[in-house]
């Protein structure tokens, strides 16, 4: 999902740097939860079982849903096609591309041409997965009269030059090196089908955990086990995806034992119900980027001491207890908290009002005025605005907040205005740089454009060990860091509520990852 602004509210995924911003999911759960047998089965609850129906309920998207894994751009679609599909690789809890229908993936030494192996799978029809099954799915997604959430993704591929070497080998030809070339591979939506296959809806075939049993759109989907899954067969018979648009319909389903997984939870649900031993809450933690988007190409944001002064200005900590009820952890203006190369030797910035007084009277912007822009399109957002511009009054600037439209916000905020509430899903720290913030990025909401910026990051793509790939990298955040345009005062956790007979649950990965929604590896006690 390279082509969403930033994880939405009802249910939209992070992208990795399209026209939102999306990134990698895991399924969750408490920490304690593996091992308590107190849940009245008698049984050992750490030790799985087989057998069972799952019903996990999503905000979905209505009659117009599909089964269509390149369309997939809910929350709703990206599980039940994680379900039914496979990827070549998928992003592991730092954010690393870790492989699962790749073996393995080798560069040339111009890392222009990568050499990959699948492993041997098979899909739902007992058909083997070849190296034809994976160029036809990738050149699906690159159709150029399609809106496929993987195409900004594959674009490095020169898929004309690409070829099978083999019946599980495949030469990628790319139009310039790329280092992080198995990033490619897990992009959000990158799923392998059959060569050929056009009907995703009425009997769709994968090679995923799960199979294909019935799909009513905007209501359920229902799949079975896949025993000859190349992971190993699910311990659950089936799972159901049931649509449940509001958070309090979800909620009280899973009060009620209609359902025993609700995703989605808002921060007072959580306090409401953690510990009371009625359901378990689950946290993936720092999956959204929480900050706001200061425009460097225009004033008063095209001064960096201006910028500086807004760093200085924002108080953190009450952000993420103010606008996220407390449910997340503070962040340092970087991206990627947690995440592979994320730069995380820098001093933590804190609030200093008289050095923001002194840099904006540097600056000439004594007596700021500035408009943020904000919109109820993601939980925090209206928070975190009136929250900023108390703090900011404190510093002598005046910050007018302006509500904007749910439906148009994130296509408004790109191109108009200087600084607006941002959010951002989990994605690697090399996709949110070249998605956001060169020059040429479709995404780049604070209009940060510098060719020395962008040779860094052809130098990072161009540079095969990865100590010294490391070090350019952080020179980047350090840039960044120091005169970036994103303010980021925030990681907000991703909250989840399960049954107290839900086992084999994770709360180690960041929303959108490998381990999110991962019901294959459930089972019931």
């Amino acid at each position: 999902m390279h082509d969403l602004p930033a994880l939405r509210r009802r249910g939209f995924l992070t992208a990795v740097g399209t026209t939102a911003a999306l990134g990698v999911l895991g399924l969750a759960g408490c920490a304690d939860s593996t091992d308590d047998p107190s849940d009245g089965s008698g049984s050992d609850s750490g030790t799985p079982r087989r057998g069972g129906r799952l019903r996990a309920a999503f905000a979905g998207g209505g009659a117009s849903e599909t089964l269509d894994p390149h369309l997939a751009s809910l929350f709703a679609d990206a599980a039940r096609a994680k379900a039914l599909y496979d990827k070549l690789a998928d992003y592991g809890a730092d954010l690393s591309a870790q492989p699962r229908l790749a073996e393995k993936w080798e560069a040339n030494k111009a890392l222009d041409r990568w050499q990959v192996t699948l492993r041997r799978a098979t899909f739902h029809n007992g058909k083997a997965v070849t190296a034809e099954d994976v160029l036809y799915s990738y050149r699906r997604i690159a159709d150029p009269d399609q809106a496929f959430r993987a195409k900004a993704s594959l674009e490095p591929i020169d898929l004309d030059a690409s070829r099978a070497t083999g019946t599980h080998g495949i030469e990628f030809v790319l139009k310039r090196p790329t280092a992080e070339f198995p990033n490619i591979l897990a992009a959000f939506g990158a799923y392998i089908v059959p060569a050929d296959a056009t009907d995703f809806d009425s009997e769709p075939v994968g090679s995923g955990p799960f199979r294909f049993v019935s799909f009513t759109p905007g209501r359920s989907a229902l799949f079975r086990r896949y025993d000859d899954y190349w992971e190993g067969a699910p311990h659950l018979d089936e799972i159901e995806f049931v649509v449940a648009n509001e958070e309090s319909a979800r909620v009280n389903a899973l009060l009620g034992g209609q359902v025993e997984y609700a995703h989605e939870l808002n921060p007072t649900t959580a306090r409401a119900h953690e510990g009371k031993g009625q359901i378990e809450i689950v946290r993936l933690r720092n999956s959204a980027m929480q900050g706001f988007a200061m425009k460097t190409d225009r004033a008063p944001f095209d001064d960096k001491r201006v910028r500086e002064a807004f760093f200085l200005i924002a108080d953190r900590q009450e952000l993420v207890d103010g606008a996220l009820s407390g449910a997340g952890v503070v962040g340092n203006d970087l991206f990627g908290k947690g995440y592979e190369y994320y730069a995380a030797d820098l001093p933590q910035r804190a609030q200093d009002l008289d050095r923001a007084k002194a840099l904006l009277k540097q600056a000439g912007a004594e007596n700021l005025k500035v408009t943020l822009d904000t919109s109820a399109v993601a939980a925090g957002f209206t928070e975190a605005a009136g929250i900023f511009r108390d703090q900011a009054a404190k510093a002598g600037v005046t910050i007018d907040v302006k509500m904007g439209s749910k439906d148009s916000y994130w296509s408004d905020i790109l191109d108009s205005g200087t600084i607006c509430c941002y959010r951002s899903g989990a994605m690697p720290i090399e996709a949110h740089i070249s998605q956001r913030l060169l020059t040429d990025s479709t995404t780049n909401a604070t209009k940060w454009h510098h060719k020395d910026f962008d040779a860094l990051y052809q130098q990072a793509q161009s540079t095969k060990d990865k100590t010294e790939r490391t070090a350019v990298y952080e020179r980047m955040q350090r840039r960044l860091y120091t005169e970036g345009g994103f303010l980021v005062w925030g990681f907000a956790d991703w909250i989840l509520g399960t049954a107290r007979n839900v086992k084999g649950v994770e709360a180690k990965a960041p929303a959108n990852s490998l381990d999110w929604a991962r019901f294959d590896k459930v089972w019931l006690a």
